[in-house]
């Protein structure tokens, strides 16, 4: 524990490369709502139908542990946008918008003034999207939905982006580089009583009709049965019994979540159409995330927020094609996290971050570049810190230590805070809670320790 400790004060130390200037580039990123890690073809899923992901991952750097830092919408999106943890940017409710110091802090706020051109498209997720400040605005506030009303006939709200995304393009300034952001609302269900949850394109609605796609791992009752009172009762019980109670019910759900992500699919394949028949795909850096993940059943629960796998982990794709002989099928096994994204934006355009940015630039893990310390030692953060405080009933509040080896979680609504921990090397699933078990006592403190040191310094 020790270890983990200098390990940690290290990270908190380290400062960015000082990495050669070259051009700019044109940026897209691209986030998913609610995509688990694990939903891609080049992930290991065979049922996931996702040819465009898969080979922009194969052409480009895909992060095998990428991580939220807070698992809900408007939390995570703030901390994308601004670098921050949650304890430092304070965004924890639906209804709160970037302050004008926080915009011009934020990676948009930062290229905005570098002269980009910047456009946005989709789900804002933090108060209402700002006026007058995007060259390009099809952004949207709330959740949206997926069809304009209750006839299915109308365009499906992933396709009607990816039309937005073309007509950005042909608006062009060619003088100038540009930032698009698409903020795909896809795989969220639809909220308010659809009566489809996961209201995917009408087109797609033959795709896995004869196929049962296995249910996740941990959805046997017994690892229901083993969550303390504050999850059996939670919000993520309540809409389980309507996504997944019965194999019907939960077959139904899965299909159309992964319809949903083929949909993405679908649009980012016509994006990158775009930017080719245009002659901007060679100077275009991609990145393609999610801004957290999602329960699909496993201990008897749906949506996310709490600090398991599922719910925290999330797919992560840079794709830089002016490197692209030396990219190629490059894994990286680094934790990754949401904070991360803004620095690596800005390191791409060649600016530096403003200090009030938590995280740190991808980009030298992209490239092949490095850190480094100058004696050998890894230089790249070994754990990280999550905290979630959402105020809702239903929901509890809680924090987290993930490093590579344990997970730490606390819930903070109960006294004594009900904990979990999890020895990852072997229960990956989180299968078997350790905080009990008198032999882990000793790691069980270090933990407590470590928490106090982690919460304090992302402040």
């Amino acid at each position: 524990m020790r270890s983990l400790l200098k390990s940690f004060l290290f990270c908190v130390l380290a400062v960015g490369n000082g990495a050669a200037e070259e051009s700019r580039p044109n940026i897209l990123f691209l986030l998913t709502d609610d995509q688990r890690s694990d939903l891609l073809g080049v992930a290991g899923n065979q049922y996931a139908k996702t040819p465009n992901l898969d080979e922009l991952a194969h052409q480009g750097t895909l992060f095998e542990n990428a991580y939220v830092t807070t698992s809900i919408c408007m939390t995570s999106r703030a901390s994308i946008m601004l670098g921050q943890h949650a304890l430092r940017h304070g965004i924890n409710a639906f209804g709160v918008s970037l302050t004008p110091e926080q915009l011009e802090a934020s990676y948009f706020g930062q290229l905005k003034a570098a002269g980009y051109q910047l456009g946005f498209i989709g789900k804002w997720g933090v108060g209402d999207p700002p006026e007058n400040f995007f060259d390009f605005n099809r952004g949207f506030p709330g959740q949206g939905s997926y069809y304009s009303s209750e006839d299915r006939d109308s365009e499906h709200l992933t396709a009607k982006m990816g039309s937005q995304a073309l007509e950005f393009l042909d608006q062009l300034d060619s003088d100038r580089n540009f930032c698009l952001s698409i903020s795909f609302k896809a795989p969220h269900v639809d909220e308010g009583g659809y009566e489809i949850p996961f209201n995917f394109d009408r087109n797609l609605s033959d795709l896995y009709r004869d196929v049962t796609i296995p249910r996740v791992p941990l959805t046997e009752p017994e690892y229901f049965d083993r969550l303390p009172d504050l999850l059996k009762n939670s919000e993520n019980r309540k809409r389980w019994v309507n996504r997944f109670a019965t194999n019907h019910l939960a077959q139904d759900s899965i299909k159309g979540y992964y319809r949903l992500v083929a949909g993405v699919d679908i649009a980012v394949g016509q994006i990158r159409a775009a930017l080719a028949e245009r002659g901007l795909a060679e100077n275009t850096v991609i990145i393609f995330s999610s801004d957290n993940g999602f329960y699909l059943g496993e201990r008897g629960l749906a949506g996310k927020w709490y600090a398991h796998e599922e719910s925290i982990r999330v797919p992560l794709i840079v794709y830089d094609p002016r490197i692209l002989g030396t990219q190629a099928d490059r894994r990286r096994t680094e934790m990754a996290l949401n904070i991360d994204l803004p620095s690596t934006i800005l390191d791409y355009a060649n600016l530096k971050s403003p200090p009030s940015m938590q995280g740190r630039s991808l980009k030298p893990l992209v490239d092949g570049s490095d850190y480094g310390r100058g004696d050998g030692a890894p230089s790249w953060p070994s754990n990280f810190f999550y905290g979630h405080y959402l105020n809702w009933d239903g929901i509890p509040k809680s924090e987290a230590i993930r490093t590579h080896q344990w997970k730490y979680i606390r819930y903070l609504e109960v006294d004594p805070p009900y904990e979990e921990l999890y020895d990852l090397e072997n229960d990956p699933r989180e299968a078997s809670n350790l905080a009990e078990r008198s032999e882990f006592a000793a790691t069980l403190q270090d933990f407590r320790r470590l928490h106090k040191v982690m919460r304090l310094s992302v402040q």
